[in-house]
């Protein structure tokens, strides 16, 4: 990559509903996510309930993913933060920017640590080679294995002893890997179910704010894993030849711990909205959404109706 190509930046964001039988308060998911000693939680209570915390540095020394071998080395530092949202859902997510390395030689770590959330490539390298690379699901033990990274985030959080561990519903988690080309000339993007945990997002971005492109993953992340999460329930609830009373016991908690946190978009820069706007539109996230809650509605009030059961 030379100085006048786009930068190219990566993350990855795991979203699961939290180890709780209750919803956190603000306070107590500020507690939660006090990950770092003298660093602030940042808590937010419009237009819903959200507490992130401090970003964290992994240092990293590996040879990087890449579609056609030829793996260039990659040191310096990933970050990557906690989140949870509406008590009820938490979330890990790293993230890095790419740069080409000035020397083929290995620096001291003070050097990569002056500039935390970048790591310097050395080596010949294409960035579509690496992009192409880092989108690919699965485990390479030669490579950056940014899902363990991501993964060990989460479980920090999740096995925390404040948590009861009784989750008030099954619910699986999801992944989204991100790459973004900052300094494009047009914003675009592209969302792909590439399994049925694992999804993919390619953007292209005019600006270098990273920032804001972390938020964008981590805000499309949350409403994937809500529309996936409902509609598997709901799915699992009205096809498995249940009883009416038994779909009630299983709709329930749904309808009652996730109808309230949908709100796509409310986390995303504005100068970032017409991509999410148009993966909105293009997926139909809102449209199943609203769709899947209205369903559910419905069997909530057939069965306060005295001839339904």
């Amino acid at each position: 990559m030379t100085r006048t190509e786009h930068m190219l930046a990566f993350g990855e964001v795991h979203t699961a509903l939290l180890r709780n039988s209750r919803p956190l308060s603000g306070h107590s998911a500020a507690e939660l996510l006090d990950l770092t000693s003298g660093e602030t939680v940042r808590r937010s209570q419009r237009p819903i309930s959200r507490a992130i915390s401090a970003d964290r540095w992994e240092g990293v020394d590996c040879r990087m993913p890449s579609s056609r071998g030829g793996h260039p080395r990659g040191v310096g530092t990933l970050g990557w933060h906690a989140i949870v949202t509406g008590g009820h859902v938490t979330q890990c997510s790293t993230h890095a920017g790419l740069v080409a390395a000035e020397s083929t030689r290995r620096r001291p770590w003070s050097h990569y640590l002056a500039t935390p959330g970048r790591i310097e490539l050395i080596g010949k390298y294409r960035p579509d080679e690496i992009a192409d690379g880092l989108l690919r699901d699965g485990t390479d033990p030669a490579v950056l294995d940014l899902g363990a990274i991501t993964t060990r985030g989460l479980d920090a959080v999740q096995r925390d002893g404040r948590l009861d561990q009784l989750a008030p519903l099954n619910a699986p988690g999801t992944a989204l890997r991100w790459v973004a080309y900052l300094g494009a000339e047009t914003l675009t993007g592209r969302f792909t179910l590439e399994s049925e945990r694992f999804r993919t997002l390619r953007l292209t971005v005019p600006g270098q704010d990273l920032p804001a492109v972390v938020r964008l993953g981590e805000d499309l992340a949350l409403h994937d894993w809500l529309l996936t999460t409902l509609t598997a329930i709901v799915d699992a609830a009205l096809t498995g030849g249940h009883s009416r009373a038994e779909q009630l016991r299983r709709l329930r908690p749904a309808f009652e711990h996730l109808a309230h946190l949908w709100m796509p978009g409310a986390q995303v820069d504005e100068e970032l909205m017409p991509v999410w706007d148009a993966l909105d539109r293009r997926a139909g996230f809102s449209r199943q959404w609203a769709a899947t809650v209205t369903r559910v509605r419905d069997h909530l009030l057939l069965a306060a109706t005295p001839d339904w059961a």
